[in-house]
């Protein structure tokens, strides 16, 4: 690339209808060194009453994000999601059942909504490993295991490859 870069940081936006503080302080709880960074507000003759947030600036373990409450024209959809990947099966369980027991949505394959929206996939380790195995027979394996899972369970997933 011949072109001198000026960009100082990279960060995911998302659109929300009136709960970016929330949605923010919840994500915040979940991960550590994870703090909201700045919070702003609308101003007087604005699409929102003067003082309702505007826009919200955390960071997810050093990765910056802003959520801004732009109303419901703009609805959160699979398209967009966030990953997070656990190194070991109490990390799933305990980030799973914070996202969906506070009012999110099982989906398929790791993959969750909060009840904003949102969409997470909580990935443990292990499965890209196993997805990603130079013998076909235990991707295969590990493929198929997955496909059956809300949440995935590695312990499941070490026995469906161990299966002869």
């Amino acid at each position: 690339y011949a072109h001198a870069v000026s960009i100082s940081k990279i960060i995911t936006f998302l659109w929300f209808d009136g709960d970016a503080l929330p949605a923010a302080e919840f994500y915040v709880s979940l991960l550590p060194d994870s703090r909201i960074t700045n919070v702003s507000r609308y101003l007087a003759d604005a699409q929102r009453p003067e003082g309702d947030v505007l826009v919200v600036e955390f960071d997810l373990m050093g990765q910056h994000y802003a959520a801004l409450n732009g109303g419901p024209e703009f609805p959160q959809t699979e398209a967009v999601s966030i990953q997070l990947m656990c190194s070991d099966q109490a990390e799933v369980d305990r980030l799973w059942d914070a996202i969906v027991g506070n009012g999110g949505a099982e989906s398929q394959c790791g993959w969750c909504k909060d009840r904003w929206g949102v969409s997470w996939q909580i990935v443990p380790e292990r499965l890209p490993e196993l997805l990603g195995h130079s013998d076909p027979e235990v991707s295969g394996k590990a493929f198929r295991s997955m496909m059956t899972m809300r949440k995935i369970h590695v312990p499941t997933l070490e026995a469906a490859i161990a299966e002869p």
